[in-house]
C-alpha cells in the first residue's frame, strides 16, 4: 500500500471540515476524490501533503482560531503526519495545488528549475527538465516567457510540469481543469493521463466528474466531508444514487 488515511478529521475553530475520512491507494494507481463543492476535497489533499499543521499544539486546541485534526496518514509504510511538508516532499508525495500559482514574475524555464530545488544531482534536474519539456512542448517554446504571461491552460501545464520536477511517487493534483476552456481541458487531461500511464501514482481532485472517471480506475464521493461512497467508476456510475444525488450527473 503506498498511500493509507484513516480516520481523517479536520475542524477549523468549531466547524468540522472533514470527519473520519479513510481511504487507500496501491503504487501505479489513479484514484479520483469526487463531490459537490464544499465537500472538502481539497482539505484532505492540503491535510496529507503538510499543508495543514499536524501540530501537538493544534490537536489539543479546540478554541476559535485553532485548527483541529485527528486521524493517521502512512505514505509507503511511514507515518507522515507528524512530518513538515517540505519532509513529505522530500519522500515524494507532491502536492499540485489548485489554481495554478505560478512565480508570476519569473521565466518559464526559472519556475520549472525552481520546482527541482529538492533535486541536488545537476544530471537529474537535466533529465527531469526533458521529461517534462517530451510532455509539454509549449513550456519548452515559452521557456523565456514571464510566467504570469502564460494563458490559464499553459500555466496548469506548468504548475504540473514544476511538480514533476521533483519525481513525484505520488502526484495530488487540485482540480486541474477549474477555468478552462473544454478543447484545453481535454488536452490537460491527456497529458495527466500520460503521466499515469508512466507509473507515477495520482490523486485526482476534480469537479469534472465524467473526465475524472475516464482517468482514474477507482473513485471515493466525498458530501460534507465524508466518504459517502467508494469503488471503481464503473460501479459508481452504475449506481443512479450516486449519479444524480453527489456526481451531477
Amino acid at each position: 500500500m503506498l498511500l493509507e488515511v484513516k480516520g481523517l478529521s479536520v475542524s477549523y475553530d468549531k466547524a468540522s471540515v472533514l470527519s473520519d475520512v479513510s481511504f487507500s491507494m496501491e503504487e501505479g494507481e489513479s484514484v479520483a476524490l469526487v463531490g459537490p463543492n464544499g465537500a472538502g476535497k481539497t482539505s484532505v489533499l492540503r491535510a496529507i501533503s503538510g499543508l495543514v499543521r499536524w501540530d501537538k499544539e493544534a490537536l489539543r486546541s479546540s478554541s476559535a482560531g485553532r485548527i483541529t485534526l485527528a486521524g493517521s496518514v502512512t505514505f509507503a509504510g511511514e507515518r507522515i503526519d507528524r512530518l513538515q511538508a517540505h519532509d513529505i516532499v522530500k519522500r515524494g508525495l507532491i502536492h499540485c495545488p489548485e489554481r495554478r500559482r505560478p512565480f508570476r514574475e519569473m521565466t518559464v524555464s526559472e519556475n520549472l528549475l525552481a520546482g527541482a530545488h529538492l533535486v541536488k544531482d545537476g544530471r537529474q534536474q537535466r533529465r527531469n527538465l526533458e521529461k517534462v519539456h517530451e510532455l509539454f512542448p509549449v513550456l519548452k517554446a515559452r521557456g523565456r516567457q514571464i510566467a504570469g504571461t502564460l494563458s490559464g491552460g499553459e500555466q496548469q501545464m506548468l504548475a504540473i510540469g514544476r511538480a514533476l520536477m521533483l519525481q513525484p511517487r505520488l502526484l495530488c493534483i487540485d482540480e486541474p481543469s477549474n477555468g478552462l476552456a473544454p478543447g484545453v481541458k481535454r488536452d490537460v487531461f491527456e497529458r495527466v493521463a500520460a503521466i499515469a500511464g508512466s507509473g507515477v501514482t495520482v490523486l485526482l481532485v476534480e469537479q469534472d466528474v465524467a473526465a475524472a472517471f475516464e482517468l482514474a480506475r477507482r473513485a471515493y464521493v466525498l458530501s460534507h466531508g465524508r466518504v459517502v461512497a467508494a469503488g471503481t467508476c464503473a460501479e459508481l456510475m452504475e449506481q443512479e444514487s450516486i449519479r444524480k444525488t453527489y456526481l451531477g450527473l
